[in-house]
């Protein structure tokens, strides 16, 4: 299997160079290529001054889709992986990512975080919505068919966050199957958490509602998922309130972007849905532009 690894990376220049080394280490035989949004960290300089990267994207968006299509455009490999720069590979993912895809349109697996007291990982994700059967995908660490990429027609750029959630459902919509292979494992070293701003509260929402509106309409169930996430994290933030953890304030901050994200993301998902009436689903998607790249360095002979 010929395969093309795309790692999107933004300002993270010592990051993305470990996952490189791992990358040579565990995956040499395969074609790498870094797609940097507007970095001003020396990632450029860097990446070419290495001889494992065969393909260099510098792209102007800041959006993690952009840069995931702007890879998939380039890529020649008939499986193309994706792989965060915060991420190493481990010695088995190479063969696991041929095996998944050996038997599934896609393959992903976890990731393990080191904490500091101990080690965390991930486990399979599956949901039911409108009858059809959705498995999640991390999206950090996922490899596809490149016969399978085209029919998406890559990610939708639409989104800030949650382009590869977006992808699962139109997947499973066009009937592709996704393998989770504990082997295809990849590390992130552990890392503090610091916290959601109100605005990425509006694009937590704001995504949600529009993927589940494009990809199923305004329905009932559609409806009762937004409703019940809103009231989830709403009694989430009452508790920290009432704990001292938090202001109410800031709760009701949240709320306002949580309400604006909704109506944003319903109306934004209802005109994706006229747009584009076919099983991708994906008005924003590789085939809508062909200005992505503002520099390419190919160095493959």
């Amino acid at each position: 299997m010929d395969l093309s690894v795309v790692v999107p990376t933004l300002n993270g220049r010592e990051q993305l160079a470990a996952s490189l080394d791992s990358l040579a280490a565990h995956a040499p035989d395969a074609e790498v290529v870094v797609v940097n949004g507007p970095s001003a960290d020396g990632t450029t300089g860097m990446v070419r001054e290495r001889d494992d990267v065969d393909v260099l994207v510098e792209v102007s968006s800041r959006r993690l889709n952009v840069a995931r299509n702007a890879g998939a455009e380039v890529a020649i490999g008939d499986a193309i992986a994706f792989l965060s720069y915060e991420l190493t590979v481990e010695e088995t993912w190479r063969s696991a990512v041929e095996t998944g895809l050996g038997e599934a349109a896609i393959v992903t697996g976890p990731t393990h975080r080191t904490l500091r007291a101990g080690m965390t990982t991930e486990s399979p994700e599956h949901r039911t919505i409108c009858g059809r059967e959705v498995s999640y995908f991390n999206g950090a660490n996922v490899a596809f068919r490149t016969d399978v990429i085209e029919d998406l027609d890559g990610f939708d750029e639409y989104l800030e966050t949650g382009g590869a959630r977006d992808a699962a459902h139109r997947a499973a919509g066009l009937g592709y199957d996704v393998a989770w292979r504990s082997p295809m494992s990849v590390r992130r070293e552990y890392e503090a958490d610091g916290g959601v701003d109100e605005r990425q509260w509006g694009w937590k929402y704001r995504s949600l509602t529009y993927r589940l509106v494009k990809n199923y309409g305004v329905r009932p169930t559609v409806a009762r998922r937004i409703v019940a996430h809103a009231v989830s994290d709403a009694a989430a933030g009452g508790r920290d309130v009432f704990r001292g953890e938090d202001t109410p304030t800031s709760w009701l901050g949240r709320g306002r972007a949580v309400v604006g994200g909704i109506a944003r993301g319903a109306a934004s998902g209802l005109l994706a849905r006229a747009r584009d009436r076919s099983p991708t689903r994906n008005p924003h998607g590789t085939s809508r532009r062909a200005d992505r790249a503002v520099a390419r360095y190919d160095w493959r002979s």
